[in-house]
């Protein structure tokens, strides 16, 4: 597997497919993995360090997981992190921020994430954001589906989903109590998860 694995990265980092998009292919690869983490795309920061959720919605992020007594280091060294599409859609220039990447970005990128699946064969996959959600569960509504195990089907396995909002600071979604109470729930379920416990039970 880890033969296999690291020709997938080659062919990865290699991939220029989309015209539209800027720097090479950003992933944070942990050959072996049970865990995954799937994000929307990499940022400019994140292009620049080469390493995904590099600056301040990153900071947020791990934050997050810091309650069950794991730091930045260790989930980067343990957790396959990934995103939707591998490199930096670039900004919109309506919004000001990240643009979302398009229909044919996704498709492009989408051979990338169903064989890191079939390669590592995760039991958990944390979702990261609307994007993230709608490509593995088929729904982004974040009230409807955080909080909550979803069970999801790609590369001919099957394995559980559990949604986390976007940590980036221009989200007001968790500016709501309700919804900060969801995020708690997700977090909790991640934390209880087997491949979560498998994955860090021997953190120091």
């Amino acid at each position: 597997m880890v033969a296999g694995f690291a020709e997938h990265l080659k062919t990865l980092y290699a991939c220029r497919l989309c015209p539209n998009v800027f720097g090479a292919p950003v992933t944070g690869a942990v050959a072996g993995a049970k865990l995954m983490l799937v994000g929307q795309a990499p940022g400019p920061h994140e292009v620049e360090d080469r390493r995904p959720f590099a600056y301040t919605a990153g900071k947020r992020l791990f934050g997050w997981f810091e309650r069950f007594g794991v730091d930045e280091s260790q989930f980067r060294s343990r957790v396959h992190m990934c995103a939707v599409i591998r490199c930096f859609p670039g900004r919109d220039p309506k919004s000001g921020g990240d643009r979302v990447p398009n229909a044919e970005e996704i498709a492009n990128c989408a051979a990338h994430l169903d064989r890191e699946i079939q390669l590592l064969v995760p039991k958990l996959v944390v979702a990261v954001g609307t994007l993230a959600a709608q490509v593995l569960i088929g729904e982004s509504e974040l009230r409807r589906i955080v909080g909550k195990k979803h069970r999801a089907e790609r590369a001919g396995h099957k394995f559980d989903v559990v949604v986390l909002p976007h940590p980036s600071g221009r989200s007001t979604w968790l500016n709501k109590e309700e919804n900060r109470a969801l995020l708690d729930r997700s977090l909790e379920l991640i934390a209880a998860h087997a491949a979560w416990r498998a994955t860090f039970r021997r953190r120091k």
